[in-house]
């Protein structure tokens, strides 16, 4: 279980060599929250494209039963095809992704498998209907915080990271050639960053008829002070491991991705960069760490092509 994990961190950051621990957990039909969320997210074009193809999204439903049953959505997806084929493919996925979980009557792990399934029949038969869409896809990363637990769903080369502490985890599996290099020793892990095949995933959602999705197979144990971060990879080619650390432990969420997404425009911004941050605190927080922070969750204004400001969001 949970063989992919990964430690990443700089030698100035304290590590520890091993993942977080992780006790057995099995899956319930629901979890009354045991934590309070907050949720911070930003997607900008970056310096070079001229469409933003990411899409990202962030659901809490609105009555107390439903969240018991569904917990917290987020979601990253990055889209390709060219001719605003990535922009279509970013947003149907999110949509799709969304609208199957959340209607869903599997387990949490079960539905979010199920839900990417759906997103790539949607986009590949959207792409065979039109021409113009040929070939279009995105990769797909999505986290549900239900209860004490966190469960988790992916394909291609957007990455989950968990920052537990002072050290942080890459959580999940790269489907990259260059990752794929890595895992069978192939070639060294610094020198992935700059490989001509970076960019080169082996895995996408709505490309093929089929896909494998990644997910856990078991929930993950929450604790109080973890903080999840999703990325697209115009994120995470340009900022270290370290830096993305060093920037969520010292700053708000809100900042934190403020000075994420600037520090990738920095450095050439050649791609669009996405990022969610979500924090799990104790619920009894919540009557002491609500000033100035947006509660809404609508989530209509999260699409792709239209870059947004960060907003934060408190859920508990």
């Amino acid at each position: 279980m949970f063989s992919f994990f990964r430690k990443r961190a700089a030698a100035k950051i304290p590590i520890t060599t091993k993942a977080p621990p992780v006790a057995k957990a099995e899956e319930a039909a629901s979890e009354a929250p045991a934590f309070e969320i907050r949720i911070a997210y930003k997607t900008d074009v970056g310096c070079v494209r001229e469409l933003n193809e990411d899409s990202v999204y962030v659901l809490r439903p609105d009555s107390t039963e439903k969240l018991a049953q569904k917990g917290v959505l987020v979601v990253v997806c990055d889209g390709m095809g060219g001719h605003a084929g990535g922009e279509v493919a970013s947003q149907l996925a999110v949509q799709t992704i969304a609208e199957r979980y959340m209607n869903s009557h599997q387990s949490v792990t079960a539905a979010l498998r199920a839900s990417l399934l759906a997103a790539n029949h949607a986009i590949f038969d959207k792409a065979k209907r039109n021409s113009a869409l040929h070939g279009m896809g995105t990769t797909g990363t999505a986290l549900v915080l239900r209860g004490s637990h966190a469960h988790y769903a992916h394909v291609g080369d957007s990455r989950l990271y968990l920052v537990r502490g002072e050290g942080i985890y890459l959580m999940s599996e790269e489907h990259s050639a260059v990752m794929e290099m890595v895992r069978r020793g192939l070639i060294a892990p610094a020198e992935a960053r700059g490989h001509p095949q970076k960019n080169v995933i082996l895995r996408a959602i709505g490309t093929q008829p089929q896909v494998e999705v990644a997910v856990w197979d078991e929930p993950f144990p929450l604790r109080s002070g973890d903080k999840w971060l999703l990325c697209s990879d115009g994120l995470s080619d340009l900022v270290e491991d370290d830096e993305l650390l060093v920037a969520v432990n010292l700053h708000g969420l809100e900042a934190a991705g403020d000075s994420l997404v600037a520090l990738a425009r920095q450095r050439g911004g050649h791609d669009n960069i996405s990022v969610i941050i979500v924090e799990v605190l104790p619920l009894e927080t919540s009557q002491t760490k609500t000033e100035g922070k947006e509660t809404t969750t609508d989530t209509e204004n999260i699409k792709a092509g239209v870059p947004v400001e960060t907003r934060e969001v408190k859920i508990q």
